[in-house]
């Protein structure tokens, strides 16, 4: 079909025509410079045809936008009167209406980008028109690029350059040729005059009469009031003022963002109210996010005057009709890449003069216009002449990966030597290239991957391609192509400046609370089912109420189907199903991370913001569901830097994910290499990191295959040599054996060089065990096929183990200590310590002692130590001597080896004490006499010492010590426990099966059981013994017999038949004698067994008196009724509490008065000393009564004395008496006493009375008396406290007690008497007595 080809007159590019053909028609690359509306972009497809260039091929003609694509085709289709997709076609996006009768194509630029991949050379073009070149786009910068590396190789390609006049040399210079630049060719657009008016923001404020009316280019210089540094809203108002004073029409200001849009509209409707002029004024704003509505509204004028708020979008991109009228704020949101942070920010900039022309541009279209600048003519003379490309402020990442995947560029180095128009930094490149790796597109030197090739076939942001392609792997490629492309266009859902409660609320049910991407997918379930629901006018009713873009929601939805179909050559399937967020929730936003690796970011609880990668600091964006909710670890579809960097579109994941989707790009470091006896491997901590982001702070991981020769040698250390792992490989155990038998060898002997150190145990090991051994597992393995071919290989020998074979004599260093008829297991520790440190407690020879034989052992033979340490102890104990005595046995170690033979020659230590034997050897060997009480044990060292453990039957060790009779004291209670279990004379034992108090289950007397006198056949008492090693106790067999007595409590009566004087029983082959007793236990008897005699008939007797106590009729109604009134008032007086309890305690003091010393033991004797008392009860009571009369009478007088005296120098001796008094009078004293000492109190409490008498005379010698019987006190007080709270009071340290109050007579009133001769050497001498027995 033959094309009519017109011109419209009425455009600039028709009076031109000739000169444009004739340019293009010579001239492979032509530039064409002209304003908008000069009519090039739909005119020069047209001349190109005219020059029958559409006979050699087609006419590719690129737009920037979608939109302007279909658009540009619509308008040449209909100058040529021909349907589109005829001789007219273009193709976007996923859209195409091309036919093989079509001439021009006019399509996207990034269409043309896809086809250079199956068309290098561009062979089905003859000519390529690149329109709208100076918007400098990613897209046209590659593409003229690429072009001019083609020319030489297309000398019939024509190429032409359609740009406004924005710089359209630096194009023909970059096609330069031999012959030089390429040529120009200039075309003026439909413009009327524009007259600019500075008004900056500091300095004088113009126009503000309402009779200046100057005009010009003058009118910046008009006088007016002055104001410095205004608002910029109160300035936008100043100048709507300004240019409402002139001709009517439509004001267009631009702002940098939407909220400075909100800001002014709410300042201008303040204004307008104040303002006649401006009262119909409609306020009308205008950015990418409104909704359709609104911006229909900008774009359909009406009868009222407008004021259009707009940002940058409508500097070039879209022409607002009626426009008379712009002020232009000097400032823009520009997206620029930060090669610090790896995002893209949108910062507040100055705009430059070719965008600062083009905004004043808007206002010359309709009739001439005026602009106001709100900076000085100054201000944008110092501007820069020209924006950024978009290739110097943007991450090139899609442009390398095209560029790599047509196979122009191979690696970093081929791209920056790619001939782009303005070449980008290379730190731009390699930002770019970083991406790619980061997604997987490209390997390490920079070639394409199978995954990059995937991506390059996907008309998507590298970040959405590789979301769909892991999606793919996972089931979910519905889900996430949805979430692709809804963050290709702009959201759905709108919120109108006047509704935006309402719509948030109609939104509310697509929110989920830990994914923004959820929402999303919320809302595209929601729009399918009501689409299925509702016929096509009420969805959109529906959309509308609903604030629900219905426009963006077919894009959206046209969007998803042309992924799918662009996918499919991918081999990426999409399956049928429902969209489903909640089942696949992990398996989407696992897909989504692998996009957005670099957007991650965790949570600082203290600086309330997240730490992303590269050292980025980011917040969820306001708008986001997670904005409030602050999860410790979000990921973001984008970070964009605003007032600050935010994260858009966000969700809550798993920071291990991370690790599962990009193992190769995390970084890990290990710290702490450790064996793990637990794991039978060696262990580390891994921290692992994204871009410095720690996923995994901290993680236990086997580092054998981190690094295997470390850990194989720690393994062979830690496992083998040190023997730190559960194993039952029968080499190991032999081996431990074998050096357990070195090691207790070197500890006997106090030596450490008789096995080998470690290194050679290594050494042994290292040279057999293989080398991939790194861990217990992998030994396993290898040990099981290594051992049928050498099952001795890992065997050790004394060879290998031991470093020299050493003499031991088992005689000097025993096992067992033989005491009598006791044979003692020894244990040896070796523990030297540094000279002047404190000795390690365990250092030396142990003996252990079962606790029913403690008390029946004595230390004497003990001090001797093992022979092996004797000639030592020896030489220790001649050091400690005093330097006077030391000085004649020097030199010391060979005096104490001659001593330690002569010991071993003349002596026996089982019947010789050592201090003495040593002594007459020393004086045979060198003649010279050591005084008795020379020696210093506290010097000689610890382990030269033995210590005592002390075990119970179980072998659980109860105390142990160097002090064998601190022990048995420490331990008497326990052991009189012991024993009476052992007796079977305990609850515990009797329950438990045990025939009771020597008889059968029967009852009948049992063969051989002891009598009351400890009779009987003992020595034939059959029992087991235990290996002496363990030291354990052993159990009794049946057959033994059991004694006739147990422990009781409780008792009121006497129902314990005969108590035996002494019960006896055959233990591990020793005898163990008990003295079983009745016992006081207050309010009851009950009934014990100790370890000593004379404990026991101490004990005795109380429990007596207590049963006498308890069965005799009381005597205290009778006492009171014939007390006398004197004895009444004295007994009032008393320490008890009442007189009740006062004749209670005589009662008992009178029957331990009645009581004789030779004490019932059966119920007989009981009975009849019953008898006894019960007669003489009453009588006696009243001798009692009447002496105790008279100690309290005595100490009323005492007591009001004390209160009497307040003298200072006194003072000391008052306090003595006081102390005196309470302990010789309290509460229950008159039993405690005893009738035998109660007697004597009247005698005590005189003397008392005598001394307060003559004391203030007496001052001096008082107080020497004082001191001497108070240094005696203490040594007596040190005795009994050494007693402990199980072990009763000693017969004769009682004596001495009261030895000390005789003692107080004969000091301070001689003149009394005394009950016998006693002095302070005396009550020493009987001190010394008591603690020795």
């Amino acid at each position: 079909m033959t094309l009519t080809i017109t011109y419209p007159a009425a455009l600039p590019v028709s009076e031109r025509r000739e000169d444009l053909m004739a340019a293009i028609a010579a001239n492979q690359v032509t530039i064409i410079a002209g304003e908008t509306g000069s009519g090039k972009t739909t005119q020069i497809p047209k001349m190109c045809v005219e020059l029958g260039l559409a006979e050699k091929g087609l006419i590719g003609h690129t737009q920037p936008r979608r939109l302007a694509a279909r658009t540009v085709a619509e308008r040449i289709a209909s100058e040529l009167d021909v349907e589109i997709g005829a001789e007219v076609g273009f193709q976007v996006r996923f859209t195409g209406h091309v036919g093989p009768q079509t001439k021009i194509k006019i399509m996207t630029d990034g269409i043309l980008l896809a086809e250079i991949q199956r068309d290098r050379l561009l062979r089905k073009y003859s000519v390529i028109i690149i329109d709208e070149a100076h918007e400098r786009s990613l897209n046209i910068d590659f593409i003229l690029g690429y072009l001019r590396q083609i020319l030489p190789q297309r000398p019939d390609l024509k190429v032409i350059i359609t740009s406004a006049t924005i710089d359209p040399q630096r194009f023909a210079e970059h096609f330069a040729s031999a012959d030089g630049p390429a040529p120009i060719m200039e075309v003026s657009g439909r413009t009327f005059p524009v007259e600019i008016r500075y008004r900056p923001l500091s300095g004088p404020l113009s126009g503000a009469d309402d009779d200046d009316s100057g005009t010009g280019a003058d009118r910046h210089l008009d006088g007016g009031n002055s104001e410095e540094d205004r608002d910029p809203l109160d300035a936008v108002c100043d100048a709507v003022d300004e240019l409402s004073r002139e001709a009517p029409g439509d004001v267009l200001v631009f702002f940098s963002g939407e909220r400075e849009i909100r800001d002014a509209a709410d300042a201008l409707a303040g204004r307008i109210k104040t303002k006649p002029r401006l009262r119909d004024v409609q306020i009308l704003p205008l950015f990418a996010r409104l909704s359709l509505a609104e911006q229909h509204a900008v774009f359909t004028p009406g009868p009222r005057r407008r004021i259009v708020l707009a940002t940058n979008v409508a500097e070039t991109s879209l022409t607002v009709p009626g426009i008379k009228y712009v002020i232009d704020t000097g400032t823009a949101r520009i997206s620029r890449y930060s090669h610090r942070t790896k995002v893209q920010r949108l910062p507040i900039e100055r705009i430059s003069q070719a965008s600062a022309n083009q905004r004043s541009g808007r206002c010359g279209r309709v009739s001439d216009g005026i602009c106001i600048r709100l900076y000085s003519e100054e201000d944008f003379d110092a501007r820069s002449e020209f924006t950024d490309p978009e290739i110097l402020r943007t991450n090139l990442a899609a442009v390398i990966l095209q560029m790599t995947a047509m196979g122009v560029a191979k690696g970093p180095k081929d791209v920056e030597k790619f001939p782009f128009v303005q070449p980008p930094d290379s730190r731009a490149i390699t930002d770019g290239v970083t991406l790619l790796r980061e997604l997987g597109a490209v390997n390490a030197q920079g070639g394409i991957t199978g995954v990059g090739r995937q991506l390059s076939q996907l008309p998507v942001d590298p970040r959405l391609g590789r979301m769909i392609v892991e999606a793919a792997k996972r089931g979910v490629a519905a889900e996430v192509m949805v979430l692709a492309a809804a963050l290709t266009i702009q959201d759905p859902r709108e919120r109108p400046t006047d509704k935006q409660q309402l719509a948030t609320e109609k939104h509310k049910r697509f929110v989920d609370a830990n994914s923004d991407f959820t929402g999303f997918l919320n809302l595209w379930r929601y729009i399918k089912e009501k689409q299925g629901e509702l016929s096509s006018s009420a969805f959109r009713r529906l959309c509308k109420a609903e604030f629900i873009n219905y426009l963006r929601v077919r894009e959206w939805q046209d969007l998803f189907t042309q992924l799918k179909q662009m996918a499919k050559p991918l081999g990426i399937k999409v399956s049928g199903n429902d969209i489903d967020p909640v089942a696949n929730h992990d398996a989407i936003h696992m897909s989504l991370l692998t996009g957005l690796l670099s957007h991650i970011g965790l949570y600082d609880q203290r600086k309330r913001e997240y730490a992303g990668a590269r050292g980025t600091k980011f917040m969820v964006f306001p708008g986001s569901a997670l904005f409030k909710k602050s999860p410790d670890w979000v990921m973001a579809a984008e970070l964009v830097e605003t007032s600050r960097l935010w994260a858009r579109v966000a969700a809550k994941f798993d920071p291990l994910w991370a690790e599962q989707v990009a193992p190769e790009l995390v970084k890990r470091s290990y710290s702490e290499p450790h064996w793990s006896k637990k794991m039978g491997s060696v262990m580390a901590h891994e921290k692992v990191t994204l871009y410095g982001v720690p996923i995994v702070p901290d993680r236990r991981v086997h580092y054998g295959r981190i690094d295997p020769e470390l850990s194989r040698e720690m393994f062979i250390q830690h496992a083998l040599v040190e023997g730190d792992w559960h194993t039952n490989h029968k080499f190991f155990h032999r081996n431990q054996a074998l050096l357990a038998e070195v090691e207790e060898l070197e500890t006997r002997m106090r030596r450490r060089d008789l096995r080998v150190d470690d290194e050679a145990l290594f050494e042994f090991y290292d040279g057999r065990v293989g080398s991939e051994v790194v861990s217990e597992r992998h030994f396993d393995k290898w040990w099981k096929d290594a051992r049928h071919d050498n099952p001795a290989l890992l065997d050790f020998d004394t060879h290998v183990v031991m470093a020299e074979e050493p003499e031991l004599d088992e005689t000097a260093f025993p096992k067992i200590w033989t005491e009598g008829e006791f044979e003692l297991p020894l244990s040896y520790e070796f523990h030297p310590t540094a000279p002047g440190s404190v000795p390690n407690p365990s250092d030396g020879v142990t003996v252990q002692v079962p606790l029913l034989f403690l008390n029946q052992l004595h230390e004497a033979p003990f001090r001797w130590q093992i022979p092996g340490l004797r000639a030592e102890l020896v030489t220790a104990l001649i050091k400690s001597l005093p330097k006077s005595v030391r000085k004649n046995f020097i030199p010391a170690p060979d005096m104490g080896r001659q001593a330690a033979a002569a010991l071993a020659a003349d002596f026996n230590p089982s019947a010789d004490p050592l201090e003495p034997s040593l002594e007459l050897a020393l004086r045979r060997l060198r003649g010279h006499v050591i005084p008795p009480g020379s020696w210093n044990w506290d010097a000689v060292p610890s382990h030269l010492r033995m210590t005592f453990q002390v075990v119970d039957k179980d072998g659980r060790i109860l105390e142990e010590g160097q002090d064998l009779a601190g022990l048995q004291a420490q331990l008497a209670g326990a052991t009189r426990r012991a024993i009476a279990e052992q007796l079977g004379a305990t609850p515990k034992t009797t329950q438990a099966g045990r025939a009771p108090l020597g008889t059968h289950a029967a009852g009948t007397t049992a063969p051989g059981a002891p009598t009351a006198t400890g009779g009987g056949p003992s020595s034939n008492i059959p029992g087991r013994s235990v290996s002496p090693r363990d030291g354990s106790l052993g159990a009794v067999g049946p057959e033994a017999d059991t004694v006739g007595i147990r422990e009781r409590s409780g008792l009121t009566a006497w129902s314990v038949g005969t108590v035996p004087r002494e019960v006896r029983r055959l233990v591990s082959g020793h005898t163990v004698t008990g003295y079983p007793a009745l016992v006081d236990e207050g309010a009851t008897a009950g009934v014990r067994i100790f370890q000593r005699q004379d404990v026991q008939e101490s004990a005795m007797r109380g429990g007596v008196i207590r049963l006498l106590a308890l069965r005799v009729p009381s005597p205290d109604r009778y006492v009171l009724d014939h007390l006398s009134n004197t004895e009444k008032l004295t007994f009032s007086q008393n320490p008890h509490g009442s007189v009740a309890e006062l004749i209670a305690d005589c009662t008992l003091a009178t029957i331990d008065k009645l009581t004789p010393a030779e004490l019932p033991w059966n119920e007989k004797d009981f009975n009849a000393l019953y008898e006894v008392v019960r007669a003489e009860l009453f009588d006696s009571v009243f001798s009692v009564t009447a002496v105790v009369e008279r100690v309290l009478a005595s100490k009323l007088r005492i007591d009001k004395a004390l209160r009497a005296s307040n003298s200072l120098p006194l003072i000391s001796a008052l306090n003595d008496v006081r102390q005196q008094l309470e302990l010789l009078v309290y509460p229950g004293f008159v039993a405690k006493t005893g009738f035998a000492q109660l007697s004597q109190l009247p005698r005590y409490l005189a003397a008392i009375e005598r001394r307060l008498e003559k004391l203030p005379s007496n001052v001096a010698r008082d107080g020497q008396s004082m001191a001497a019987v108070q240094r005696l006190e203490d040594e007596y007080d040190d005795a009994v406290a050494a007693l402990l709270p199980s072990q009763r009071s000693t017969g004769g340290l009682e004596h001495v007690r009261w030895m000390l109050e005789e003692l107080r007579v004969s000091l301070f009133a001689v003149e009394l008497g005394t009950a016998y001769s006693v002095s302070e050497k005396r009550v020493r001498a009987a001190l010394a007595k008591a603690l020795a027995g």
